[in-house]
Parts: C-alpha cells; sequence; structure tokens
C-alpha cells in the first residue's frame, strides 16, 4: 500500500513540450514559417486528392493509392502542427499524459502505414511494368482496397503493441520533453521503470514497418529499372521512367529523413540538431509530396487544371446568376 501511495504521488500527469526556443521573438517567427508550411501541406494534399477524386482519368490503381497517400499526409501533419503551433503563442506548454500518448501512437501508426503503403505502390508500378498484361487483372478494385486497407490497419495495429509497453511504463519525474511533439526517444529517457525489454519489442516492431517495406520497396523498383533498361527509348519508357522516379523521390526523401532521425542520436549529436532532424522527417516530407506528384507529372497537371477551371467556372456563373 506503501508503494502506491509513493507511486501515485510521483507519478506524471502531465508533461511539458520545451520545444525549440524560449525567446518570444524566435517563437513568433517560428509560428507563422510553421503555419505557412502546415496550410501548404493541407492545401496541397488537399487538392491532389480532390483532384483524384473527381477526375475520371485518374481513376486508376496508382492514383488511388497517391489519393491515400495525400490523406494519410494530411491526418500525420494534423496530428503535430496544431498543438505545436498553439504552444507559440500561448503560455502553456504542458500535455497531458494521455494526450502525449495518444499523438505518439498518431504519429507512430500513420508513419508505419506510410511506410507500408508507399511499398504497395512501389508494387503497383513494379507490376504495370513489368508484368503489363497481367496488371489489369491482378490490381483489381477489391486488390487495391485490400492493399490500402492492409496499410492502415498494419500501421495502426502493430504500434498499438508500442504505445500499450509505453503507457505501462512508470514516469515518476522529471516531466520536461525537449522536443516539440510526444516522440519515441524523448519519452524513454523520463521513464523511471526499467525499459531493455521494452526497446526490444520497439525495435522489432519498428523495424517490421519500416526496413521490411523499405527493402521489398528498393526490390520492386531494382526489377522496374532492369525491366526499363532493357526496352528501346520510347515516349512510353519516358513516363514510366517519370512515373516512377517521381515515386522514388518521395521513398527516398521519407526513409533518408527517417534514417537521418535515428542515426544521429547514435552520433552524440545535440538535441537542437535532432530537432531540426524531426523537422525534415514530419514537417517537409508531407509538403513536398504533392509537389512531386503534381509538377512531375503531365496526368495530374492536366486534370488539376480541369478541376479548377471547373470550380471557376462554376463559381462565376453562380456570382453572375445573382448579379
Amino acid at each position: 500500500m506503501a508503494k502506491l501511495l509513493l507511486w501515485n504521488e510521483t507519478s506524471v500527469t502531465e508533461f511539458i513540450l520545451l520545444g525549440f526556443s524560449k525567446s518570444h521573438k524566435v517563437q513568433l517567427l517560428l509560428f507563422v514559417l510553421f503555419l505557412l508550411v502546415y496550410l501548404l501541406t493541407l492545401a496541397g494534399n488537399s487538392l491532389l486528392l480532390i483532384t483524384v477524386s473527381a477526375e475520371r482519368s485518374l481513376q486508376t490503381p496508382m492514383y488511388f493509392f497517391l489519393g491515400n497517400l495525400s490523406f494519410l499526409e494530411i491526418c500525420y501533419t494534423t496530428n503535430i502542427f496544431p498543438r505545436m503551433l498553439a504552444s507559440f503563442v500561448a503560455e502553456g506548454k504542458s500535455i497531458s499524459f494521455s494526450g502525449c500518448m495518444a499523438q505518439f501512437y498518431l504519429f507512430g501508426s500513420l508513419g508505419g502505414a506510410e511506410c507500408l503503403l508507399l511499398s504497395m505502390m512501389s508494387y503497383d508500378r513494379y507490376l504495370a511494368i513489368c508484368s503489363p498484361l497481367r496488371y489489369a487483372a491482378v490490381m483489381s478494385k477489391g486488390m487495391c482496397l485490400s492493399l490500402a486497407a492492409a496499410s492502415w490497419i498494419g500501421g495502426f495495429v502493430v504500434t498499438l503493441v508500442t504505445i500499450l509497453f509505453m503507457s505501462s511504463l512508470t514516469f515518476c519525474g522529471p516531466n520536461e520533453i525537449d522536443h516539440f511533439f510526444c516522440d519515441f526517444s524523448p519519452l524513454l529517457k523520463l521513464a523511471c521503470s526499467d525499459t531493455t525489454v521494452f526497446e526490444k519489442v520497439a525495435f522489432f516492431f519498428s523495424s517490421t514497418l519500416t526496413l521490411v517495406p523499405f527493402l521489398l520497396t528498393m526490390v520492386s523498383y531494382i526489377y522496374i529499372l532492369s525491366a526499363i533498361l532493357k526496352r528501346p527509348s520510347t515516349a512510353r519508357s519516358q513516363k514510366a521512367i517519370s512515373t516512377c522516379s517521381s515515386h522514388l523521390i518521395v521513398v527516398t526523401t521519407f526513409y533518408g529523413t527517417l534514417i537521418v532521425m535515428y542515426v544521429v542520436p547514435a552520433a552524440d549529436h545535440s538535441l537542437d540538431l535532432n530537432k531540426v532532424f524531426s523537422v525534415f522527417y514530419t514537417m517537409l516530407t508531407p509538403m513536398v509530396n504533392p509537389l512531386i506528384y503534381s509538377l512531375r507529372n503531365r496526368e495530374v497537371r492536366e486534370a488539376l487544371k480541369r478541376v479548377v477551371g471547373r470550380k471557376f467556372v462554376s463559381c462565376w456563373k453562380e456570382k453572375s446568376g445573382k448579379m
């Protein structure tokens, strides 16, 4: 009983997110900068999602997965940005224990789902380029829905094990997280209980969600590159290279920042530098994804023009009717 009372007295009920800087001027500058990044991310991914949904010419497996990716990026950034932006302009930087666990769970789940979704997209391109005669039969509507559902469910189910272990740890103080959101490593440093077993479990499940999809994606692109190089240079081959290069840029950016984020701390870099890498991982990739796909893909650009044009004409007719 005495131990239980002591635990209740010292148990952490909230965390303090220290963020980037204590300077008021710097915080205001960061607020404007990150608000702009957040709005661009929402606008780019929302516009791409609407375009893919509205245009019949984009009702294909590749763009179906792209729409899923855009929706995922909207959820991913919304999990972090609003709380971070509020901390720049509000005096209180605290987040409840349950709120912190929820943010960490969503962050891990959506990140894992993105890894799986990117591997599904690479498999789609592999079939389209290496087995074009089987593509329509294999990548049916039901198969696309199954692969997308597996990506989402896999990310949330696998991360559930990690969050159950994390929430069972004892946090008895200090409660200051030297980060701008509830991430794995900063939280683990605050735990008072033994984390040896948990770290091994977390490493296993995180590897399942990152390393395995990454290897599958790389294998798919090795086959894709080999198939393209064996063909004579044609307009169709150039289109395949352009489409796959866009996907490969997204994959490289995503995994590149992920690797840097988790390798750099081992090299004994400062916490401030780790925050900078986290910015690239959590903010830059979601913002540039729609730019890469829309600017490098002619079909998307043309469909986007048609959607915007129809919207402009509709608004103009509505305005003329009222006049």
